[in-house]
């Protein structure tokens, strides 16, 4: 029997004000490709914003902006908002849509990766070995790398999305402590 393999890759990106979707299904020749939906419930709504034809045809990749989700409502198409960091559900449907259809979480981690880069750019990092005090933030940023990391699988691998809630936040929290200018 002909069946559509569908899929859908999310890809991280330091994009702030958007988020990419690209269809990766596999479409039998054999059957009809009718009344695609992609749902898209952004952190911290119920309700989900969906997109059809013809916006969603097979092999889109394309780039939603806070207007395209609704969480945006004046001056789109101007001013770009960035979209939070948090847990998108993000359903990829074809006519029978109760029938063949994927669903993904996907751990949105821009702002959080935004931070820990910049403070990869205070780091007084040269081509030689490192004082220790420099070296301890290196290796304090690369635990806080890895609980990103671990989020990330909790959320989309392990389908574990309140253990990986809690582990990126106490990433940033981590975050937090290593910007503070003042903090001892």
């Amino acid at each position: 029997m002909a069946n559509h393999i569908l899929s859908l890759e999310v890809p991280d990106t330091m994009n702030g004000c958007i988020l990419r979707i690209a269809d990766t299904s596999i479409y039998s020749p054999l059957m009809p490709v009718t009344c695609q939906l992609l749902e898209v419930t952004v952190p911290g709504f119920n309700i989900p914003v969906q997109f059809t034809a013809p916006v969603i045809v097979p092999g889109f990749n394309l780039n939603f902006t806070a207007c395209d989700l609704q969480i945006q409502t004046t001056n789109c198409g101007t001013i770009f908002n960035d979209l939070p960091d948090g847990i998108y559900i993000i359903k990829y449907s074809v006519s029978p849509n109760d029938i063949i259809y994927v669903e993904y979480n996907h751990l949105r981690i821009t702002k959080a990766l935004k931070r820990y880069q910049s403070i990869l750019c205070d780091l007084d990092i040269a081509d030689c070995d490192p004082p220790e005090i420099v070296k301890a933030k290196m290796r304090q940023l690369g635990f806080i790398r890895m609980y990103l990391d671990a989020a990330k699988a909790k959320v989309e691998f392990c389908h574990e999305p309140v253990k990986g809630m809690e582990l990126y936040r106490y990433a940033v929290k981590l975050l937090g402590k290593m910007e503070c200018r003042s903090c001892n």
